[in-house]
């Protein structure tokens, strides 16, 4: 029978030396290099850190799988027995110009449920956790359960390319949203945003395209505190593919799919 409590007090002190260790790295110099565009940066401390992690839970629980950004996990086509999804530094962007606002996020899933999720902000040194049917914490704080709200006193996660000409979608569907939302707010992190949604910060999160590394774990918390995550469709996210993203408190994910997102040319 597997020990849950075990492997989440496990993967809580992993994603704190992380975070020592990325803290510790400040002061060096970082080896940046590019991915899919020129804006789509990787630093050598996003690879050690995977790497990292890697090390860790192979020598603690070499029968669990691992999905990483950086791509030094296991190749995976199906999420059959536990699987851990790692983004080592959500937010590279932050990380490499601002050596803030990133994250470390990781998901634990068990034939493809949701079992452990942690967000891990380095620089307010602030843990989201949690374990399914237990609560979500942030350090030691207990969440309480989010509360539904209306668009009109909502704060919307969205950045600003999703409201101007882009490839993904029309940005006339969503301008209504930021006229009639009380305010909207981008921070460059989709683990950060999640996170935020889970302490009350944040109303909802809407972007175009996310890896599950990026969404795994905040997925986990949100669904925890009876928030509501899918695509923009309101379809299943899928944990295996990039999918556009929709996470929000319930009731208002109910009123943006409605009035916003459900005349959608997908």
């Amino acid at each position: 029978m597997t020990n849950w409590s075990e492997i989440h007090t496990y993967a809580k002190a992993l994603i704190k030396e992380a975070g020592e260790n990325i803290k510790n790295s400040f002061s060096k110099t970082l080896t940046i290099t590019t991915k899919s565009n020129a804006n789509d940066l990787v630093t050598d401390i996003d690879q050690e850190t995977e790497q990292f992690f890697i090390k860790k839970i192979n020598e603690k629980y070499p029968g669990h799988r691992i999905l990483g950004e950086e791509g030094f996990g296991d190749k995976l086509n199906d999420l059959d027995g536990i699987v851990w999804i790692i983004d080592p530094i959500d937010g590279t962007m932050n990380f490499v110009h601002q050596q803030r606002n990133f994250a470390i996020s990781v998901g634990i899933f068990e034939n493809g449920k949701g079992k452990i999720g942690l967000i891990y902000d380095v620089i307010h040194d602030e843990l989201y956790h949690c374990m399914k049917g237990q609560g979500v914490f942030m350090n030691d704080l207990e969440l309480p359960q989010l509360k539904e709200v209306d668009v009109s006193k909502a704060i919307i996660g969205l950045n600003a390319t999703w409201v101007t000409e882009n490839k993904r979608i029309d940005p006339s569907l969503l301008s209504p949203l930021v006229r009639n939302a009380r305010g909207t707010r981008s921070y460059g992190s989709a683990a950060m945003e999640m996170a935020y949604i889970a302490s009350g910060r944040v109303d909802a999160y809407i972007t175009m395209r996310l890896a599950p590394w990026d969404f795994a774990a905040g997925v986990i918390l949100i669904e925890e505190l009876g928030g509501i995550a899918t695509t923009v469709k309101g379809e299943p996210l899928n944990f295996l593919e990039n999918n556009s993203v929709f996470v929000s408190k319930p009731g208002l994910h109910e009123e943006i799919m409605k009035d916003y997102l459900k005349n959608g040319n997908w």
